[in-house]
């Protein structure tokens, strides 16, 4: 008996200190402690960095929340579900905001907020392979997804039902990396939402998107079962931002139409050095001669940011010519963000500062990891060249870290640096395609029918270059 009592008390007392962190979690100690802290995951759709800034979806509406509760916000990575569990049950986190589909084993688990967006689970697969259009087509076929993933119900279910195809499980690949593998024609067929299936869309060209496998789903925000309180909060803060228009604001930020900054295009881009480029070239000369740049290698960057148009902005909230951030305009201290004169000053002030920072680096290799850095910011660059060190590779050689970077999309890779999951293959067109146009303008000094030719020429370039390139990442 005297045992017995002994091992319950042990149990209390090993219990009570859970319990006592998980009321921290409460709503009430949420506003008091002035900080809530959500666990989400490293992926385009959560939680990433963008120029050196936080963005995503997820992270945007849990910044909303964490405002409409007057508080900081603070972020937890986690892989996988399974990982995001014990940071509520241990009272790491007071909510998983990382664009869960509400499913009767999750809500055995979590309690979840109202659904504040629909989706399907579609099928993925190589647009080269055998087409999708019914679930029978399946017959035969082998399926990657991650394991204990909502896709992985989904399918069980329909293997229950009699239809024939096999799982490939996969233990903590993200979705993008699946998405990308189907493009790349390493495996033939995987699983996601809708709403990743959109956004992921323009940057895997391989890839299309086939039927959908389920019916209507809600994504929810995860919690305690006991946290009421602060359930009906965030309950009562999708209703408001959905009323009010934000919602939509980050929905057509993240998921909104493509834009001109997905595709180049050189008869435009000749075009438009003849009409708009006169425009701004006693400010790009004046600015790139202050900071020691050839000033048509300026023009050539800013056509790639913006497409010579002032006015531009991208789903990121990058504006103006130089597509300045806002984290950036305030470090450099500029508020007319779209004004020409102070977008290009500032634009190439910045590329100056990390010009600088990579003195390290020798001749050509600089300037090209800087404007890498200009594009997918510092911090990636830094992970990449630590990746070439690791590899054997030359940290200092931009050749090295245009093989590096596209790695960062790799989940083996990134999770070993500071700054996590970049669509590194994006910084590399970038800087190529800057360089095309460089060389192009070079070359203005030509005839007329001597610069079209090498135009054509560039243009021959560019695809042949993009085309390789799509094979990896696009």
């Amino acid at each position: 008996m005297i045992a017995i009592v002994l091992w319950v008390l042990a149990i209390f007392y090993l219990v009570k200190p859970i319990v006592n962190k998980y009321r921290f979690v409460t709503l009430h100690k949420i506003i008091k402690a002035g900080q809530i802290t959500v666990i989400t995951r490293n992926t385009p759709h959560c939680y990433y960095t963008y120029r050196d800034e936080p963005m995503g979806f997820e992270f945007e509406l849990a910044k909303e929340f964490a405002d409409y509760l007057g508080v900081e916000l603070k972020v937890k990575i986690a892989e996988n579900w399974e990982g995001m569990l014990p940071a509520l049950k241990n009272g790491n986190a007071a909510i998983i905001a990382a664009g869960m589909a509400i499913t009767p084993k999750r809500r055995k688990q979590v309690a979840f907020s109202d659904g504040y967006m629909d989706i399907q689970q579609h099928l993925i697969s190589n647009r080269n392979s055998v087409k999708i259009n019914k679930l029978d087509d399946l017959s035969g076929q082998v399926i990657h997804v991650r394991r204990a993933s909502a896709y992985h119900e989904r399918l069980l279910e329909l293997q229950k039902q009699g239809f024939n195809f096999s799982l490939k499980l996969h233990g903590d690949l993200p979705t993008e990396e699946l998405i990308q593998r189907v493009s790349d024609g390493e495996i033939e067929l995987t699983v996601v939402d809708s709403n990743i299936a959109l956004l992921n869309q323009r940057h895997y060209p391989g890839a299309i998107i086939a039927g959908a496998i389920s019916d209507q789903q809600h994504l929810g925000w995860g919690m305690h079962p006991e946290a009421n309180q602060l359930r009906e909060k965030i309950n009562s803060f999708f209703k408001t931002i959905k009323d009010n228009g934000k919602f939509d604001e980050i929905y057509d930020k993240y998921y909104g139409n493509v834009g001109p900054f997905d595709y180049v295009d050189l008869t435009v881009f000749h075009r438009r050095i003849k009409t708009r480029l006169s425009r701004y070239s006693p400010f790009i000369k004046a600015a790139a001669k202050k900071h020691g740049f050839d000033w048509r290698l300026i023009a050539a960057q800013i056509y790639q940011e913006s497409h010579l148009d002032p006015w531009a902005k991208s789903p990121a909230g990058a504006k103006g010519l130089m597509q300045i951030m806002p984290k950036t305009a305030g470090s450099l201290d500029i508020s007319e963000v779209y004004n020409p004169v102070d977008n290009i000053n500032a634009g190439v002030r910045h590329l100056k500062n990390l010009y600088d920072h990579f003195d390290s680096v020798d001749g050509e290799d600089r300037l090209l990891i800087s404007l890498a850095a200009y594009n997918v910011g510092q911090g990636h660059v830094q992970d990449a060249r630590r990746l070439a060190a690791t590899l054997k590779l030359d940290p200092n050689s931009w050749e090295s870290i245009s093989e590096t970077l596209p790695l960062l999309s790799y989940r083996k890779y990134y999770k070993k640096f500071k700054y996590g999951y970049c669509r590194g293959t994006e910084p590399v067109i970038y800087v190529k395609q800057i360089m095309i146009y460089y060389d192009i303008l070079k070359r203005q000094g030509f005839e007329y029918g001597e610069a079209q030719a090498k135009l054509n020429e560039g243009l021959q370039k560019l695809h042949a270059s993009n085309n390789h390139l799509d094979g990896h990442l696009s």
